[in-house]
């Protein structure tokens, strides 16, 4: 990706395969550490999600899940979202908290341990010639429609969507944030180095915790410093921003 804002071409994953099927396998396992390790007064806390307590969210990431495990489940809530209407993305994720919601947290935290494997194996097995397709329906990023290839919503998508809901368990409730380098770093790397490349401006970041880093692009611009989990939920539309974290990154 190059420094030009918003591209005329569909956005592709910018991290090479091995890193991007590491840090999902490694994701799903720290979403299942984190899911055995609530209270039942933390799985009914609210979260920055409009509408969703703990429970409803996980019940979305399964979905989520479910979808990357297995082609016909795919289709199915696709189909089953499409016929409902309106945004998309709003459809599908209230299909799969209203299909899990007849789940105990018991039986949440045991199908995420079976189906997380699956859905890792299932975004590896994925082809190369599938992943290079644009996506059907262009999402809506910074204002605009842009086009995404399959290979973004595999590769990059469904890896930080289980991340930032991590990050709001662990906000609402008070749980343990597993963070280290050699994971969250390389997800925060990959999502700095977007950000700058859809805003296109020179810049200095510095980001603070086991995520952060060091960052100039271009020369001259503003220098922004602040922690590595609090500059993803910026710009991921949590949270007050100003300037450039207002440029958003989708998660």
């Amino acid at each position: 990706m190059t420094m030009t804002g918003t591209p005329l071409a569909p956005w592709r994953s910018a991290l090479d395969r091995t890193s991007a099927m590491r840090l999902a396998a490694t994701e799903y396992q720290r979403v299942a550490d984190q899911l055995r390790s609530l209270t039942n007064e933390q799985w009914a806390a609210p979260t920055d999600c409009p509408g969703w307590d703990v429970r409803a969210m996980a019940g979305h990431m399964l979905g989520m899940a479910e979808m990357a495990a297995s082609v016909r489940e795919n289709a199915r809530q696709g189909k089953a979202a499409g016929a409902r209407g309106g945004v998309f993305i709003d459809a599908l994720t209230g299909l799969q908290v209203e299909e899990h919601a007849h789940l105990t947290t018991a039986q949440l935290v045991a199908r995420w341990i079976e189906v997380a494997p699956k859905a890792a194996k299932g975004r590896k097995r994925a082809p190369f010639f599938i992943r290079r397709r644009t996506m059907p329906v262009p999402q809506h990023v910074n204002g605009v429609d842009e086009p995404w290839t399959i290979g973004y919503l595999v590769d990059v998508i469904l890896t930080r969507d289980p991340w930032m809901h991590r990050t709001d368990i662990a906000r609402t409730t008070g749980a343990d944030l597993v963070l280290t380098p050699d994971h969250d770093g390389v997800l925060v790397d990959d999502v700095v180095r977007e950000w700058a490349a859809r805003h296109g401006q020179p810049c200095s970041l510095r980001l603070s915790g086991p995520a952060g880093g060091a960052w100039t692009f271009g020369a001259g611009g503003p220098s922004l410093e602040l922690d590595a989990v609090d500059f993803c939920r910026t710009v991921s539309g949590r949270g007050h921003a100003d300037g450039l974290l207002t440029t958003e990154v989708p998660f």
